[in-house]
């Protein structure tokens, strides 16, 4: 082959392999910008539909903001909320009421889902939760201790012994060595409460987080024997929940950092 036909063929060549790598470049973008989007949505599922919360009544304020945040990281969910006593909503669980998740005040009132076989996997512990004394506005009748609350001439209300506050109160009136005669017994602590913020009773043993929630309407007092009745609340995804996947997120949610900082700020515990 002469000089000059040798030289042809090689700028041909260059002149190709110039080509190839322009393609492959171009390609290499469009792929790159095209596949960009596909990892994240293949690694985090859109959520949807509405998830079924039961929950103790004591949740109600931090579970609803929680509620809210879930449904704006999460468009096109729903959260809705079933709040009462905890045996309450164990009962209507047992029962076939249908529900994505259960928290609950006490590992008690739990143990009911969970031995009917009606929880996915085990519950778990994600807040604490301590009792307090509400009184009317400014302590009219001066309560410090737990022992005032025996006066005769003072109306007080307590849950009732089946709800977790409630077996948490008998729990510190029995270590104290107190007896108590309520002039009611109400279904949940919200109920309890109520009955103060309304100046139907003088006093309620409720949770503290449940003082707070109520502001100005009562006032708080701290008993020391609270200490050896604190309850713990779990949580579980129940076994027939129709959204099992956006319920274990509202889950991850509870859990996570932002969770326990709605939920401490309210007044609970960390586990």
């Amino acid at each position: 082959m002469t000089r000059s036909a040798r030289r042809t063929t090689q700028v041909a060549a260059v002149g190709a392999a110039a080509l190839l790598a322009l393609s492959a470049c171009s390609s290499d973008d469009s792929s790159s910008g095209s596949g960009s989007s596909a990892p994240r949505s293949s690694s985090s599922p859109k959520l949807s539909g509405t998830v079924t919360v039961f929950a103790a009544a004591s949740l109600k304020e931090s579970f609803t903001t929680l509620g809210e945040q879930f449904e704006k990281e999460h468009p096109g969910t729903k959260v809705t909320f079933s709040f009462g006593g905890s045996d309450s909503l164990a009962a209507s669980i047992t029962g076939g009421a249908p529900a994505d998740l259960f928290a609950a005040a006490s590992p008690k009132t739990m143990k009911i889902v969970t031995d009917a076989g009606d929880t996915s996997g085990a519950p778990e512990t994600f807040v604490r939760n301590q009792l307090e004394i509400a009184t009317l506005p400014g302590n009219p009748d001066k309560i410090s201790s737990l022992k005032d609350l025996t006066k005769s001439d003072l109306k007080v209300v307590l849950c009732a012994e089946e709800v977790p506050c409630g077996s948490a109160a008998r729990k510190a009136l029995e270590a104290s060595g107190l007896k108590l005669t309520p002039v009611s017994y109400e279904q949940d602590v919200k109920s309890a409460l109520t009955k103060v913020e309304l100046k139907e009773a003088d006093a309620a043993v409720v949770y503290k987080t449940d003082v707070r929630a109520a502001g100005d309407k009562v006032e708080g007092v701290d008993f020391p024997e609270s200490a050896d009745a604190v309850n713990d609340y779990p949580i579980a995804l129940l076994k027939d929940a129709p959204n099992a996947e956006a319920a274990e997120a509202f889950i991850e949610l509870v859990r996570s950092d932002q969770g326990q900082r709605v939920l401490t700020g309210a007044g609970f515990l960390k586990p």
